[in-house]
């Protein structure tokens, strides 16, 4: 069987959730599967990160936004490549698949509101939420990631419980302990970072609620004489400056540490050398850093909400992403009970177990199969 996969962001430099999930699920395929060929179709961009082997043959589709490469130029690319099925992995697919296909839902926020953003943000919004019902009909399978975003499609979208399949997120074997003090010194260096730093990775988006962590770790600074430096990837200076001004709050500056996107090669680097990771967000369909970190050894605080309890068991400390005495609580907590920061790591990097991609690969390619 020729199977074909959709993967237009994964050469972008820098990847996101569902870009990370495309390609691991790839890299996976291509080791586990030598019996079907595989056709992967990208966006060319400047990280050429996955090439053509013995199973599988990647190709370049041109396009110049999102939505044109998708409804005009992907389904050319298809035909011309003479694919039996298609993957389609990034919540939307051509409204004509040329050939039949199963599509992956990350989540469906965007079915139920909108925040505002940049007209491109804007447009995509609208998009999904105009492609995604008329997609999911026409589909094979649905797939999705996680048992709570599972229920929020149920609710939402007219798709049969036979069609809707939930395959866990994973994270790469890359993300592991690593023992070499001068690997992550180097990393220390080029990052600028503290001796001692709780990791915050987070971004504008308002699910990822910067603004409380903000409060939550000021609140903490406030209650601890020797508080531990906070260190927030993907904003910059300026955010964070605007976000504490609101908050009245400018005078934790210089404990917060700012060194911008890091390279996810670089990440599991960070979380071996971050003493807590901090990931309260107030709504994901599954939290693909929360097992990273874990596997990492570093100690996760996330949230009681969506799918991150699901994800981290019993393996993290939960709190209320909205409430920011519990959070800060819980900073104060690990950052001074070393028992319990320990109890918690051990407890994570046994979870992580759990997680692999070789196993959501075999679960995926087995659908590919059935149809």
């Amino acid at each position: 069987m020729k199977i074909g996969i959709e993967a237009q962001r994964i050469f972008r430099k820098k990847k996101h959730g569902m870009d990370i999930y495309a390609l691991e699920l790839i890299r996976a395929l291509q080791k586990l599967d030598h019996t079907n060929e595989y056709v992967v179709f990208v966006k060319s961009d400047e990280d050429v990160c996955l090439h053509s082997s013995e199973n599988m043959k990647v190709v370049k589709v041109k396009g110049v936004t999102y939505f044109d490469w998708e409804q005009i130029w992907l389904p050319k690319a298809i035909k011309a490549a003479g694919v039996d099925v298609m993957h389609y992995t990034s919540n939307t697919a051509p409204l004509n698949s040329p050939v039949p296909y199963v599509v992956t839902l990350h989540d469906i926020i965007y079915m139920h509101s909108y925040s505002g953003g940049t007209f491109y943000q804007t447009a995509g919004h609208f998009y999904r939420k105009f492609i995604v019902p008329k997609i999911t009909k026409k589909a094979n399978y649905v797939f999705t990631v996680s048992d709570f975003e599972k229920i929020q499609i149920s609710k939402t979208l007219d798709i049969s419980d036979s069609k809707l399949k939930v395959i866990p997120n994973a994270y790469s074997s890359t993300f592991r302990q690593i023992a070499n003090e001068d690997t992550l010194n180097l990393i220390k260096e080029k990052y600028s970072l503290p001796d001692d730093f709780i990791l915050f990775l987070g971004n504008e988006a308002p699910k990822k609620n910067l603004v409380n962590v903000l409060k939550s770790y000021a609140k903490y600074v406030d209650d601890n004489p020797d508080p531990t430096q906070l260190v927030i990837l993907e904003s910059s200076h300026e955010q964070i400056l605007n976000h504490l001004a609101k908050i009245k709050r400018l005078d934790i500056l210089d404990k917060i540490s700012l060194p911008g996107y890091i390279m996810h090669s670089d990440l599991p680097k960070i979380y071996n050398l971050a003493s807590l990771f901090l990931y309260p967000s107030l709504r994901e369909s599954f939290g693909i850093p929360i097992i990273e970190a874990m596997a990492c050894g570093a100690p996760v605080i996330t949230s009681t909400t969506t799918a991150m309890p699901e994800v981290a068991g019993n393996a993290a400390y939960l709190v209320d992403p909205a409430n920011v005495d519990d959070l800060s609580k819980a900073i104060s907590e690990l950052t001074n009970n070393v028992v319990l920061k320990d109890f918690i790591r051990e407890k994570g990097l046994k979870r992580a177990e759990d997680f692999s991609w070789k196993n959501t690969a075999f679960q995926t390619q087995n659908i590919y199969l059935s149809k």
